[in-house]
């Protein structure tokens, strides 16, 4: 099995480069579970992309703004200057978002974005409709049900990856990999991402020398009503505020406003926090009212959000339902320069959620990161093809180490409620370094392979979290 470049994931970042290759390349793209499982197919908010390019550098310094100083200004530049041409692209590839009764791109506006600027398709259903799309036009195999267990790594180099597929080991040799494989939802108790995403890949990585930076830089969403069945809960998307949604307490009071003037419309990290503060200090349920919405205009708007809640029970929009913050997405992530590049491994790629460019820095914007899977994926390809080089693949013995034993359910649970309550939206030294010692203790029993790797990137999030001493937008560290 040798090709020109293994894909690994299927959302945003994955197709979208699949999208951009030319179709006489021999590519394949590896498929955790279904294809629909992964983080884009949920995305309810829409594409951040500069309205105009008057709007170009006002994007990019909202960008920045949010990013709290640690944010790579280039690779923000990049992005939205990027992402203004490559998104007109997209559409003119044939793909339609939302438009006025004359003909004009709906913009809406969400949390610390100083204009409307956010394109929707389908209401709510923007990544759901975008992932259709690139999969009706994907002209290349997928690999469905396979994980990646490996990457063939020898020196500086990278020849490809082995997948478990079938019930049974494989190695899969490439000229160019990119891994797009999304963030590290699935290590928390309350997470709002697709349940393949598990930082399988970002394990890998640490084992093989690869840098992975800002794992402390964790974005927790503040409207998800979590009391729904599975380990993915139901997020109610930031554009809901944005429209005129509000935040309560149990007594209706808007608390909100105590933390920050700007209320719902402050940056994720600041209505987390305040949310998780407001309940500690009062006890307080916390909800989300929609009576600023008539029902034709929240079920037109949000139709997806709309029926999901009426089938709960829900008598929308009188009543107010309940949520909580939940883990959303991962700022930090491996490490790439601006054309996707892993540092110091040839033929390795790693786009979207899963790579750090420092693009988001410290907290990401509202709506930045379908624009970023589909800037920095073209980057990649355009890079993988203008390369000059004859690749000689390398064949390596198929490694079969044992991927799931005993007891590594229960352990994958702890490690789940461990991160939640020490490793979450605030953070004390004392309870990241009692959270290091029990991942040790994790680490030393008879696990499998794929809880080791879990174990690894819970580590390095933990660790990174007690290195950084000073609070620094998404990671908020109380001092004892």
């Amino acid at each position: 099995m040798r090709y020109d470049i293994v894909i690994i994931g299927a959302g945003i970042a994955a197709l979208h480069a699949a999208l951009r290759l030319p179709k006489d390349k021999k590519v394949l793209i590896v498929c955790k579970s279904n294809s629909w499982d992964c983080n884009t197919f949920y995305a309810q908010g829409g594409v951040a992309v500069p309205a105009d390019e008057d709007d170009i550098k006002t994007h990019i310094e909202d960008t920045l703004r949010a990013g709290a100083g640690l944010c790579d200004r280039k690779a923000v530049e990049v992005m939205c200057k990027d992402g203004y041409r490559v998104v007109r692209e997209f559409i003119e590839m044939g793909f339609e978002f939302d438009k006025d009764e004359n003909g004009n791109l709906l913009y809406t506006k969400e949390a610390a974005h100083s204009r409307n600027r956010i394109l929707h398709a389908g209401g709510d259903a923007t990544g759901r409709l975008i992932h259709l799309f690139l999969m009706k036009n994907n002209p290349f195999p997928l690999l469905y049900k396979s994980t990646v267990v490996d990457l063939l790594v020898e020196g500086d180099t990278c020849y490809g990856v082995t997948v478990f597929y079938d019930g049974e080991f494989r190695n899969i040799y490439a000229k160019n990999v990119i891994i797009a494989s999304g963030g590290i939802g699935s290590l928390y108790e309350y997470h709002t991402n697709a349940k393949s995403i598990s930082s399988d890949i970002q394990g890998i990585c640490l084992e093989k020398g690869c840098e992975l930076r800002d794992m402390e830089m964790l974005q927790f969403h503040p409207t998800v009503f979590i009391h729904n069945k599975g380990a993915r809960k139901q997020l109610l998307t930031e554009a809901l505020r944005g429209e005129g949604a509000y935040i309560v307490d149990e007594t209706g009071e808007r608390f909100l406003f105590r933390y920050d003037e700007r209320g719902e419309l402050s940056p994720r990290d600041i209505v987390s926090r305040a949310m998780f503060d407001w309940k500690m200090k009062t006890g307080r349920e916390i909800y989300l009212s929609f009576d600023n919405f008539s029902e034709e205009f929240f079920r037109k708007r949000f139709p997806t959000i709309y029926y999901h809640l009426k089938d709960l029970g829900f008598n929308l929009p009188k009543d107010r339902v309940p949520i909580s913050p939940a883990f959303h997405y991962a700022m930090g992530g491996i490490k790439t320069d601006l054309n996707g590049k892993v540092p110091g491994m040839r033929n390795l790629y790693a786009v979207g959620e899963a790579a750090n460019t420092r693009v988001h820095g410290a907290n990401r914007l509202a709506s930045n990161s379908l624009l970023e899977g589909f800037v920095f994926s073209v980057r990649a390809v355009n890079d993988i093809l203008n390369k000059d080089e004859d690749i000689k693949i390398k064949e390596f013995p198929v490694n079969r180490e044992v991927l799931v034993k005993e007891g590594d359910k229960e352990l994958k649970n702890r490690l789940r409620r461990l991160m939640w309550e020490h490793a979450g939206i605030i953070r004390k030294e004392s309870g990241l370094k009692k959270a290091l010692k029990e991942l040790d203790e994790m680490f030393d029993k008879d696990i499998g392979k794929l809880l080791r790797l879990r174990l690894l990137t819970s580590k390095k999030i933990v660790q990174s979290a007690i290195d950084r001493k000073e609070s620094l937008g998404a990671h908020y560290i109380v001092k004892e």
